[in-house]
């Protein structure tokens, strides 16, 4: 396995080459430029370098052509010419056609292996951004998932949630006075966002059994790593779910991962396409949460590489860690974008045989601006560079070769089957039958007990009256000899009066009401 990935040629004719080193991709990485410069051809060849050096990636395929990374190229390819001439150019002698181990995945199961992880998983925090919740609503989401911890709620579906909320709208007078105004109305909002989501799909990334962050990190018979591809064509018509959802890959591989330091190769490589996406209009706790995931997460060993348009859609603090830079094509048409590329160059380290502005406006397709890590950490200077010919095939395998790399996956059946265990849903689907039941054997004692004859204690209570009503009360000796029988007599009475209640609608209600608020005090 070789120590560094050989990423194009670059100087004077293209003959000096240009290397990412394993030791330092632990350390970020950008790929940028205009649409149709050749980001995905760079995202392509990196993916190859990495697993042929034993790294497993994790990459969304945003328009589908990089499932092509499961087979070899074809010498037949109308490109095969000026793929082999190019890799005289740059030197790259022992260029070859080749297929890569890759794993499949879709989020709706239809291009890949399910990948799914539970609510509680994803906390209130992202879950608040994949919905665009207002600042009450998540404080009411913030409740919803304390009640679930406090109570042992588990939740794994979008069910479980929508439950909870239910709970939480009905006892809301009670928690308001604990965690402050829990109001109607942003419950019904974040019910009615939820809606949303199960009809964009989103439905099917909540439930077991859940991702295990190891399936993303295997290696073949041979050592290579495994080339993790997302399907995300039909993903992206959800673009908040697709951000989220990446986001919160980062996330549990920053909290599930051990600190290896300085490692001489990386454990896994995020390639995160469309970056854009996770920074448009996010809060600012988002973006801090982003900026700390990144500045820490490659102790843990994991290197995160951004693609996206243009550097400018990447904020100030995150971008500043990003060492390892290729950069194609800018187009400057505006005052603005010449602004923006004038930014982008500022950022790279001079060379001076060539102005950097000038050469990231020229470089053609298939050419970059490159600086990568140097030794200890030093970012090297910048050079324009030709981007080596991928290896597998340029353009998307067909169905019926996805379908075979699918089911020759060790990843095969493991999550296609949907589990449904007992969670939030069911558990408060089963207290409030408990309820009702111990509402109906409420009604039924009612019932039994009004059916039953004059009690004597409610005899001696009507005697005791028929002698107030003659001046016994004035302190007659019938009165006073009467006087415990009545107490226990007006006991019977109101007894009477609350059964005669009882038997009401109204009285239905308040059993119900009472035999649930104990049910849901225990």
């Amino acid at each position: 396995m070789s120590s560094d990935i050989f990423v194009g040629g670059g100087g004077p004719d293209y003959a000096v080459k240009q290397f990412l080193s394993l030791g330092y991709a632990n350390r970020h990485g950008l790929i940028a430029g205009a649409t149709g410069t050749g980001k995905t051809v760079t995202l392509q060849i990196l993916a190859e370098g990495f697993s042929q050096a034993g790294v497993p990636v994790f990459m969304a395929d945003v328009k589908g052509d990089l499932s092509g990374l499961a087979k070899a190229g074809d010498p037949a390819h109308k490109l095969h010419d000026a793929f082999t001439g190019r890799a005289a150019t740059i030197g790259f002698d022992d260029y070859a056609y080749a297929a890569f181990p890759v794993t499949f995945w879709d989020l709706f199961g239809a291009q890949g292996h399910p990948v799914r992880t539970t609510v509680s998983e994803m906390g209130p925090l992202l879950l608040s951004q994949l919905l665009e919740l207002t600042e009450a609503q998540e404080g009411i989401l913030n409740i919803a998932f304390r009640l679930a911890d406090e109570d042992g709620l588990p939740l794994l579906d979008l069910k479980d949630l929508q439950a909870l909320l239910v709970w939480i709208g009905e006892n809301a007078r009670d928690l308001s006075l604990r965690y402050g105004n829990v109001s109607g109305a942003s419950i019904g909002a974040i019910q009615r966002r939820l809606l949303v989501l199960e009809n964009q799909g989103g439905a099917q990334l909540f439930g077991e059994p859940a991702l295990a962050l190891s399936d993303l990190m295997r290696t073949d018979a041979t050592g290579r790593g495994m080339v993790n591809i997302l399907a995300s064509d039909k993903l992206m018509g959800a673009p908040k779910l697709y951000a989220t959802f990446l986001l919160w890959l980062l996330s549990e591989l920053f909290e599930e991962l051990p600190e290896v330091g300085d490692p001489e190769k990386p454990k896994l490589v995020f390639f995160f396409d469309e970056a854009h996406l996770l920074f448009d209009d996010a809060p600012k706790a988002l973006v801090d949460k982003v900026e700390q995931v990144a500045r820490l997460i490659r102790s843990k060993g994991v290197g995160v590489y951004f693609i996206t348009q243009n550097p400018a859609d990447v904020p100030e603090d995150i971008l500043g860690q990003l060492g390892n830079r290729i950069q194609h094509a800018l187009r400057a048409f505006t005052a603005k974008d010449r602004n923006e590329l004038r930014q982008a160059a500022e950022t790279y380290r001079e060379n001076p045989a060539f102005d950097t502005e000038e050469a990231i406006r020229e470089v053609g397709v298939g050419e970059a601006v490159t600086s990568m890590l140097q030794r200890k950490g030093v970012p090297g200077i910048v050079e324009r560079t030709l981007i080596r010919p991928p290896s597998s095939q340029l353009g998307p395998i067909t169905d019926a070769e996805r379908a075979a790399v699918m089911s020759a996956s060790p990843m095969a059946g493991k999550y296609d089957t949907l589990l449904d265990r007992e969670s939030a849903f069911e558990i408060l689907r089963k207290r409030a039958e408990d309820a009702a039941r111990e509402a109906e054997q409420a009604e039924e004692a009612v019932a039994r007990a009004e059916a039953e004859p004059d009690t004597p204690s409610l005899r001696e209570f009507k005697k005791a009256r028929r002698y107030a009503g003659k001046g016994g009360a004035s302190g007659s000796a019938p009165a006073r000899k009467t006087r415990g029988a009545a107490e226990e007599g007006l006991g019977g009475a109101l007894t009477q009066m609350v059964i005669k209640e009882l038997k009401g609608t109204t009285g239905r209600r308040i059993v119900r009401g009472v035999l649930g608020g104990l049910f849901k005090g225990r």
